[in-house]
């Protein structure tokens, strides 16, 4: 069964070719996308219990990742938050898993780690 993902990704190249990578290689479902912090936000509040994953950039058009990190606080426990971004920096990382995201990986070098996850908790589901 298809993982419900959504996908915080600023960039329409990069959201495209993460969509079919996603749903080729991961075996996801990417139920709706966002380019920017409020749009994020605003979906993932009307969409509480549509998602078990949500992927998300740290740069937006329009604010940053963290606040949409901040609003997947209240998740439930079957659902996921990692970051996936170009500014994998240590500061970037920490920030990161202080506000409680379960995955952080960087876009241009560790999508093998990235594919690696979802194997790991495609295990751990079935």
């Amino acid at each position: 069964m298809a993982c419900k993902t959504y996908l915080v990704e600023d960039s329409a190249l990069i959201r495209e070719n993460l969509v079919g990578f996603l749903e080729d290689v991961a075996e996801a479902e990417v139920v709706a996308c966002a380019d920017s912090e409020n749009e994020a936000v605003a979906w993932l509040h009307a969409h509480r219990d549509e998602w078990e994953l949500a992927i998300v950039d740290l740069f937006l058009l329009q604010g940053n990742g963290f606040g949409v990190i901040k609003a997947c606080r209240d998740r439930g426990k079957n659902q996921q938050v990692i970051v996936l971004t170009n500014y994998a920096t240590a500061e970037m990382r920490e920030r990161s898993q202080a506000l409680g995201v379960d995955a952080f990986f960087d876009k241009s070098s560790e999508l093998e780690l990235l594919v690696d996850w979802f194997e790991s908790r495609r295990a751990q589901r079935h």
